[in-house]
C-alpha cells in the first residue's frame, strides 16, 4: 500500500472541503434535515454536476470518475466533516456496486450514468433492519436474513408470461418480461428510502422448498409502494419505511442468479460501504475533536483556558491518537476494497473494512461524548452542535454495527480461533498477531 496519496486524490478533498465549507454549515445542516427530502437538493445537484461525487467508483464507461473505493473514502471524510446530509453513501456506496456487479448490460447503461450524474438515486432495502448482516459484515449473509420461507420478510413471484401479454413461455433461468415480477412484503430503517428513484431490493422468491433470496429493482413511481419517513434520531440520516403490495419489480440481471452470488455480491458491496462509512465517521471524529479543543483553548475557569490544565490535555491526546488510528484504519479499507474490486489478492483482505468500521465508530463515539462533556453546560443544550456529532455516533453504529459484532465477525473471516476437540484455540493467524503485539 502507497501511503501518499495523489496529486488527483488531494485536489478532490481539498475542492470538496472548500465547497462544502461554503454551502454547508451547521445552520445549513439544521435547514436541509427538516424539509421533506432530508437534504439539500440543489447542493447535492452540484456536488453531482460539478464533482460527480456519486460518481467517483464507477467505470467512465457509465458515466463515472473511473476511480474507485479509495477516492470515494476521502468524499465521505470530507462530507462525514459537516456532517452532510445526502444520498451519497445509499447511491454509490450501497446501490451501484450491486448493479455493477448483478445488472444486466441495459440496466447498467440505464441506471449507472444517472446515478452517476445525480439525476436519480438509489438505496438497498433489506427487510426485517438487517442490512449488516446481508452485507455480511456482523454475520454470514448465507441464511434467512431477508425472511423466512413461506411467511416473514419480502416475497417476490414472478407473473406468468400469459398474464404479462408476453411470450407464451421462457427458458429455465431465463427473465420474464420487464415487470414481470411481484414483491409483497415490508422492510424498515431503509436508508434515503422514501427519496430513491430507484429502490433494490432484497425479497425471497422460489417457495418453501426452494427459497432464495435475490435482489429487485422497484421504480419510485410503482403502484402499490408506499414510503414514510421514519422519525430517526440522527436527522442527518434520514431512513424510510418500505411497504410493498404487489408491487411490480424487476429482477436485477438478465438471469435468476444463485444465492451464492447474490451474497457474493453483497458482501462486496458490504466491504466497500464499511470503507467509506468509516471514513465519514473518521471525518466527523476530526471536526468534533477540533472544535473542542478550539473550545477548551477559550473557555476560562479558576482564571486559565481549562485547556491548560494537564487533565484536559491528557483526554483530547487520547482522542487525537484514537481518530488517527481510526484514519489510518478506514484509509487501509478504501484500498484493501479497491484492491479486491480489481482483483489484487495482495490487497483483498478478509475482515479489513469490518474492523476498520469498527475503530471508526468507537473513535466518533468517543470524541462525541468527550466533545459534550468537555463544553461543559453549552454542551447539553439543543443549540450546541455537540449534540449532532453524538447522535450521527450513536446512529451509525445502529445502522451497520454495533462494534463487537463486527469485530467477531471480521475475527471469523480471518481464521483468528480454529476448532479442535469440539472447543477453540488460537488459529495460526491469531499466533502472528500476539507476536506483533508482544513486539510492539
Amino acid at each position: 500500500m502507497d501511503a501518499a496519496f495523489t496529486e488527483e486524490q488531494d485536489e478532490i478533498r481539498r475542492t470538496l472541503r472548500e465547497l462544502l465549507h461554503k454551502r454547508c454549515g451547521p445552520d445549513d445542516v439544521k435547514s436541509a434535515v427538516r424539509t421533506p427530502p432530508g437534504y439539500d437538493q440543489a447542493l447535492w445537484r452540484q456536488l453531482a454536476g460539478q464533482l460527480g461525487l456519486p460518481g467517483l467508483a464507477l467505470p467512465a464507461a457509465y458515466g463515472g470518475a473511473d476511480c474507485g473505493p479509495t477516492e470515494l473514502a476521502l468524499a465521505c471524510e470530507e462530507t462525514g466533516r459537516v456532517l452532510l446530509p445526502s444520498p451519497l453513501i445509499a447511491t454509490a456506496a450501497l446501490a451501484a456496486p450491486l448493479i455493477l456487479a448483478l445488472g444486466s448490460e441495459p440496466q447498467r447503461a440505464e441506471l449507472l450514468p444517472a446515478l452517476a450524474a445525480g439525476e436519480l438515486t438509489a438505496t438497498l432495502a433489506v427487510p426485517g433492519g438487517r442490512l449488516a448482516t446481508a452485507l455480511a459484515l456482523t454475520g454470514p449473509n448465507a441464511g434467512d436474513w431477508a425472511g423466512g420461507g413461506r411467511a416473514g420478510g419480502i416475497q417476490a413471484r414472478a407473473v406468468s408470461p400469459q398474464r404479462d401479454g408476453g411470450a407464451p413461455g421462457r427458458s429455465p433461468g431465463e427473465l420474464p418480461a420487464k415487470g414481470g415480477w411481484r414483491l409483497y412484503g415490508e422492510a424498515a430503517q431503509v436508508l434515503d428510502g422514501h427519496t430513491a428513484d430507484v429502490l433494490l431490493v432484497a425479497a425471497h422468491t422460489g417457495g418453501f422448498a426452494r427459497s432464495r433470496t435475490l435482489i429487485f429493482l422497484v421504480r419510485a413511481d410503482a403502484p402499490g409502494l408506499v414510503r414514510t419517513r421514519q422519525t430517526a434520531m440522527d436527522e442527518t440520516r434520514p431512513q424510510a419505511r418500505i411497504e410493498l403490495r404487489e408491487v411490480t419489480a424487476e429482477l436485477l440481471g438478465e438471469r435468476e442468479s444463485d444465492e451464492a452470488a447474490v451474497a457474493d455480491a453483497l458482501a462486496a458491496a458490504g466491504t466497500e460501504a464499511a470503507a467509506a462509512l468509516a471514513a465519514e465517521a473518521v471525518g466527523a471524529a476530526d471536526a468534533a475533536l477540533a472544535r473542542t479543543v478550539e473550545y477548551v483553548g477559550t473557555r476560562e475557569q479558576f482564571g486559565r483556558p481549562i485547556g491548560s490544565f494537564q487533565a484536559v490535555q491528557h483526554r483530547l491526546a487520547d482522542l487525537y491518537v484514537a481518530v488517527q488510528a481510526a484514519r489510518s484504519a478506514a484509509y487501509y479499507a478504501a484500498w484493501s476494497a479497491g484492491g479486491a474490486r480489481t482483483g489484487d489478492r495482495r490487497a483483498a483482505e478478509p475482515g479489513v473494512a469490518g474492523l476498520a468500521l469498527a475503530q471508526a465508530l468507537e473513535a466518533l463515539r468517543k470524541v462525541a461524548a468527550e466533545a459534550v462533556q468537555l463544553h461543559g453546560g453549552i454542551g447539553f443544550t439543543w443549540e450546541h452542535d455537540a449534540h449532532l456529532y453524538f447522535k450521527r455516533a450513536a446512529c451509525d453504529e445502529l445502522l451497520l454495527g454495533p462494534v463487537h459484532r463486527l469485530r467477531a465477525r471480521a475475527a471469523e473471516e480471518a481464521g483468528l480461533f480454529a476448532a479442535r476437540d469440539g472447543g477453540t484455540v488460537p488459529g495460526p493467524v491469531a499466533a502472528d498477531v500476539a507476536r506483533e503485539a508482544v513486539d510492539a
